[in-house]
């Protein structure tokens, strides 16, 4: 039965009625990856999908979706191959800030904010790192102030990417600098053009500019906008940090589409830079060639089977962490294995050599390490949370903030 009571559409049937209208409606993908980036039309598409009846397949129907199951969702991804879709509203907007907002906000939280998420009419972006705090996100210094009926926020967040095209951010943010870090977070949703909201755009290492920073000077949020309890955010953030997991390993079922095709997914790049710079015939780079295809092959399976076990209840929510892991790590092996193939040619080349890309793809590979958690937090997830090992040592356990050892900036602000 749907949540509303009514008999659910099988998945067959919600299959082919998806297959026909995407046929008369949506347009065909793209060749390349560059168009998952552009916003603007990411909009436009998810409002086509609305309007059609398949957008938030699996978000509840109370608050503007489906409320169909994974199933149907794994339907239509398959059905959507072939067409241009809105995916970079997956991450974050859907696959983590969506799933958090589902799971811990309010009833009117929900009302206010799903439906127009869902209609592709607002973008959200996480705002969580700090220029001195990133893996212990719980060391974070931006302040949340209480005034009457509002918090007054200052700060600064940074790595938010697509911050500058979003409209909304979850935030997470120091209210009590009395208990341990853990105790005295509260998480708010900011709008991005309120006053007292700067965001500035940071150029990478590659190049790009979709990492962005901002500062907070006296933005006044509402009370209305705390997810959860005031002071008791960090089960928030551990939800919230769970669904990014899922969601980068490609194992969040509030997404919609999928970044690489079955076609894509067979074909390798690293085969590809091998047969056009005349390589395939070297019995080394052959065997770079069969271990991305091993790897492709070991990230497919796992996360069917990562995924599936947490459906099921078989394994919590930091089960993510092990499709992350293997994902991060398999990117930068295949940064190095692609760099190694190019060889000198992939720090100067010739305009549309095939090598042009291993040298900026290898200069921004550890990108693949830090994004969605580093790689070190999530072997700790993992011996913590899974194999139950012993937590690591921590010498800011159980202390007030105020007391812990910061930066002098931070020391400023705790004594307020």
């Amino acid at each position: 039965m749907s949540d509303e009571g009514t008999p659910m559409e099988d998945v067959e049937t919600f299959r082919l009625r998806a297959r026909a209208w995407l046929k008369d409606n949506m347009p065909p993908r793209p060749e390349g990856l560059a168009h998952q980036r552009n916003f603007d039309r990411c909009r436009v598409l998810q409002k086509k999908l609305y309007d059609g009846g398949f957008a938030g397949v699996c978000f509840p129907k109370e608050y503007g979706g489906l409320g169909l199951t994974p199933a149907h969702q794994h339907a239509l991804d398959e059905e959507t191959m072939a067409y241009e879709m809105p995916l970079a509203l997956n991450i974050p907007t859907f696959g983590i800030i969506g799933a958090t907002l589902v799971e811990f906000c309010n009833h009117e939280q929900k009302l206010r904010y799903l439906p127009p998420m869902i209609r592709g009419e607002e973008v959200w972006v996480q705002f969580l790192s700090e220029p001195s705090s990133g893996s212990d996100l719980a060391s974070l210094t931006t302040r949340a102030t209480r005034d009457g009926d509002s918090f007054l926020l200052n700060g600064s967040k940074i790595w938010s990417s697509g911050a500058h095209a979003a409209d909304y951010g979850i935030l997470v943010a120091r209210s009590n600098w009395d208990v341990p870090k853990h105790d005295g977070i509260t998480v708010l949703l900011v709008k991005i053009d309120a006053p007292g909201v700067t965001v500035e755009q940071i150029i990478d290492s590659g190049g790009g500019d979709e990492f962005c920073q901002e500062f907070f000077d006296d933005a006044r949020i509402p009370l209305s906008d705390v997810v959860g309890e005031i002071d008791s955010g960090w089960e928030v953030v551990r939800g919230l940090l769970a669904n990014e997991r899922n969601a980068m390993g490609n194992a969040a079922p509030l997404m919609s589409g999928v970044e690489v095709t079955r076609a894509e997914r067979v074909k390798s790049d690293i085969f590809e830079l091998a047969k056009e710079t005349g390589q395939m015939q070297d019995h080394t780079v052959r065997q770079r060639v069969a271990e991305d295809f091993t790897l492709r092959f070991v990230e497919d399976e796992l996360a069917g089977r990562i995924g599936g076990a947490m459906m099921k209840g078989q394994l919590n929510a930091n089960g993510g962490a092990l499709l992350r892991l293997l994902v991060a790590r398999a990117a930068v092996r295949r940064a190095d294995m692609a760099l190694e193939i190019a060889g000198p040619t992939a720090a100067a080349w010739k305009e549309g050599a095939p090598e042009a890309e291993a040298g900026v793809r290898y200069i921004r590979r550890q990108a693949a390490e830090m994004g969605g958690g580093t790689t070190e937090m999530q072997r700790n997830l993992i011996s913590e949370r899974l194999l139950q090992m012993p937590r690591e040592v921590a010498a800011d356990r159980g202390i007030p903030f105020k007391d812990v050892r910061h930066n002098a900036k931070a020391t400023e602000r705790a004594k307020g």
